[in-house]
């Protein structure tokens, strides 16, 4: 059994390890963790740059990286306290973003201002709890190669976008979006393909 099963499999010692790493009640790690922990575990590319003012509130029992090259603007929180946060090569997470991994992002992509991305939902249907106090569920969110994701959008839990997509300012993602699409609207609808055989977008 490997370290984090043995933890993980023993309620006393995660809660222990758990406090250690994170304060009651918050996301934010410990400063030593930033320090000390996160520098020799996470993964950053050559060229890679993540602003001053970005909130990194990651977490050494999940996986972080950033690709060759790819910036996180200023403003940004990213967050893997309930899943893995992957960045691909050449892409840029503009100012403003919010992703709550489990996300996978991939090389070349743009993300622009606001945008959030959260694979994270709350359990709600218990109404003897409080919110709060139930479970929390977790589906992926996979953003593929070279895709534009524009001002304002919202990806939610279990999407996939596919590859060389572009998803319109203010979109709300819920559905899965096929490679070479343009989606807009609340929720986000494909309005253009891009067809190979016509060399051309073609308006759905």
């Amino acid at each position: 059994m490997s370290l984090k099963e043995s933890i993980k499999s023993n309620p006393r010692l995660k809660k222990l390890i758990h406090w250690m790493l994170i304060p009651k009640n918050e996301a934010r790690p410990r400063f030593w963790v930033k320090l000390f922990v996160n520098p020799l575990i996470h993964k950053r590319g050559k060229g890679s740059k993540i602003r001053s003012r970005v909130r990194l509130d990651v977490l050494p029992f999940n996986n972080f990286s950033l690709g060759i090259n790819s910036t996180i603007e200023d403003f940004c929180t990213i967050n893997n306290g309930v899943g893995d946060v992957h960045i691909g090569n050449n892409s840029l997470i503009g100012m403003g973003n919010t992703i709550i991994g489990p996300v996978t992002i991939g090389k070349d992509v743009i993300f622009a201002q606001n945008i959030v991305a959260s694979a994270l939902n709350h359990e709600y249907r218990d109404v003897t709890k409080p919110i709060h106090a139930q479970p929390i569920l977790t589906a992926a969110i996979v953003v593929e190669d070279e895709c534009w994701i524009a001002a304002n959008a919202v990806i939610t839990a279990g999407v996939t976008i596919g590859k060389h997509s572009v998803i319109a300012a203010g979109a709300v993602v819920t559905k899965d979006i096929p490679p070479y699409s343009v989606a807009v609207g609340n929720p986000a609808k494909v309005i253009k393909r891009y067809d190979f055989d016509k060399q051309d977008w073609i308006r759905m």
